[in-house]
């Protein structure tokens, strides 16, 4: 019973929600496994860090992705986990899921390709782990998408309000300042933070010039979950010949252009004033919209 509990919760909650449940799993399963086996952690996930090395990549491509769902400790874990459900909850009021999933995924993608690329070129990371893990590369690409679609957007920290892109900025500026004096022992992990903010924030300023850089993704994992789901036969159904005039059929396009027209509009307030310049009703008409999407 509480299993069936737990999966329906599960099933229900936000994205954010399942990507820290699966994050905190993984963190609290790896050291139970290795310690109940008698094995050695690392070498219990040595097959979804990523490897610095191309040769090594070669053989485990898919740890470009999964590397982000591994943290060293805790407070690596704790920290990634607060900012993403912090600024995810901010891209859930403006799109879906789907889209949210795409800028974390895509940007752990980009944040791990950029380590790997800078690790090969540059001589200052042959001092560096030769293997990467953790969600930083992802989470800052959501704080940057942010940043960069609806920069006013403001949060509260403490009792102070602080828009968005202060804090991305300063993020950013960290990384590159500790990039530079950190010797090249943890140079690597940092490359990958900006190569995560560099996604985000190209997301964001092709989206807002109405560029969807990200839509062969989101068809990519349509693609894969359509690959699951039980194919179940459709009865036959009657078509009857409408008997409406053309010009009553064709009445619904001005209606979605119209609510579409709507969804624009709002958006370019986020832009201008920040997500909390909206109405209560403007707030729940974005959000019945995200899902609809």
């Amino acid at each position: 019973m509480a299993a069936n509990s737990l999966s329906y919760q599960f099933k229900m909650a936000p994205i954010t929600v399942k990507i820290i449940a699966i994050n905190l799993v993984i963190f609290l399963l790896v050291p139970l496994i290795a310690f109940l086996f008698k094995l050695n952690a690392e070498s219990l996930v040595s097959w979804a860090v990523l490897p610095a090395e191309l040769d090594a990549l070669i053989k485990q491509p898919w740890s470009l992705l999964t590397y982000s769902f591994l943290h060293g400790d805790f407070w690596h874990i704790f920290f990634n986990m607060i900012l993403l459900y912090w600024f995810g909850n901010i891209i859930l009021n403006l799109f879906n899921a789907k889209r949210f999933t795409t800028i974390y995924l895509l940007g752990a993608m980009a944040g791990g390709a950029l380590y790997v690329l800078a690790y090969n070129l540059f001589p200052v990371f042959s001092n560096a782990s030769g293997n990467l893990r953790g969600a930083s590369a992802a989470v800052l690409a959501i704080l940057v998408f942010i940043a960069a679609y609806a920069p006013n957007t403001q949060v509260r920290i403490f009792m102070f309000n602080i828009k968005v892109w202060h804090i991305a900025v300063v993020m950013v500026v960290k990384d590159i300042i500790f990039l530079s004096d950190d010797g090249g022992n943890n140079a690597g992990g940092l490359v990958a933070h900006l190569g995560g903010a560099l996604f985000g924030y190209v997301y964001a300023r092709q989206l807002v010039k109405g560029n969807d850089i990200g839509r062969w993704f989101e068809n990519g994992m349509d693609w894969f979950v359509n690959l699951f789901k039980p194919r179940t036969k459709k009865p036959f159904k009657k078509v009857h010949r409408t008997t409406r005039p053309s010009s009553q059929r064709s009445k619904q396009s001005p209606s979605k252009d119209e609510h579409q027209k709507k969804i624009d509009s709002i958006l370019d307030k986020i832009g201008k004033s920040g997500y909390e310049s909206l109405t209560k009703a403007e707030k729940d008409f974005l959000f019945k919209a995200g899902k609809e999407d």
